[in-house]
């Protein structure tokens, strides 16, 4: 599993995905089809996800299948920023 901070227009949000890679082909369509059309991607490391999401970590991965391969831990844009500092980010992914 890998999660990852993806900035949008509409704010940040974190996500979990079953893919290899925090981002890729596949995921990049399920954005698209959910309207995020540019967007800055940053992996997380999952250790840091599952410490600072505790109980709603395990809540969220807790129905994870690999037919449904992205989840949604924060939607809260400010909270999202606010639980990784930017040293703890890896690499931009920017897609436009």
């Amino acid at each position: 599993m890998k999660a990852g901070v993806l900035l949008t227009g509409t704010g940040a949000l974190v996500y979990l995905t079953s893919h290899k890679s925090h981002i890729d082909d596949a995921l990049i369509d399920k954005f698209k089809s959910k309207g995020i059309n540019k967007f800055i991607a940053y992996e997380v490391p999952l250790d840091k996800a599952k410490e600072r999401y505790a109980a709603h970590y395990d809540l969220v991965t807790r129905d994870l299948k690999e037919t449904d391969d992205l989840r949604i831990l924060d939607y809260d844009g400010s909270r999202a920023l606010k639980t990784f500092s930017f040293k703890e980010l890896g690499q931009p992914f920017m897609y436009e």
